[in-house]
C-alpha cells in the first residue's frame, strides 16, 4: 500500500513596487528538514487515522510551521497529487494551495526542520531539488497568474 502523506503550498504577496507585476510580489514558503539530505519541502506530513487528507494538510502545516488554519486562505480550484518512491515503495502526497492573511505572520518550525525561506518562483525551484516539486511550484504560480 502506498503511503499518503498531504499538506499545503503556501504563498505570501509583499507590496509589489509600482513599476512590477502582481505576480513579481509573491513568494512560496520552504522548510528544510533537519533529517536526511536536508531538503526544502511545503510543510506536509502522513494522514492519521480518522483524519481526511485536508484536516492532514492543516495539521501539518500547524505542527511543522506554526501557521494555523485561521491564518491562511484555502485558494478554490487548485489541488495536486505527486506520486514517486521512497525507500523503494510508492508515496502519493496531496498539496493544496493557501495564501497568507497577513505576511508578516512568525514561521514557528517544529524539531523537523531547521530552517525555512520565502521565495520567489526561480529561487523556490532551486531549492526544491525534485523535478515534480520544481514542476508543481511552476504550476501554482501559472495558476495564480491566471487569476489575476
Amino acid at each position: 500500500m502506498a503511503v499518503r502523506a498531504c499538506g499545503l503550498i503556501i504563498y505570501r504577496r509583499l507590496q509589489p513596487p509600482p513599476s512590477s507585476k502582481v505576480t513579481d510580489s509573491i513568494e512560496y514558503l520552504l522548510l528544510q528538514t533537519s533529517y536526511g539530505t536536508h531538503h526544502w519541502t511545503p510543510p506536509k506530513g502522513h494522514v492519521d487515522p480518522g483524519e481526511d487528507d485536508l484536516q492532514t494538510a492543516f495539521r501539518e502545516t500547524q505542527e511543522e510551521a506554526g501557521l494555523q488554519a485561521s491564518q491562511l486562505t484555502l485558494i478554490e480550484g487548485y489541488k495536486k497529487e505527486l506520486h514517486y518512491p521512497v525507500h523503494g515503495k510508492p508515496k502519493t502526497v496531496v498539496y493544496w494551495l493557501a495564501e497568507m492573511k497577513d505576511c508578516n505572520t512568525e514561521i514557528k518550525l517544529s524539531e523537523e526542520h531547521q530552517a525555512f525561506q520565502w521565495l520567489k518562483l526561480e529561487d523556490a525551484c532551486k531549492f526544491a531539488e525534485y523535478e515534480d516539486m520544481q514542476a508543481m511550484l511552476k504550476e501554482v504560480h501559472q495558476f495564480l497568474c491566471s487569476r489575476e
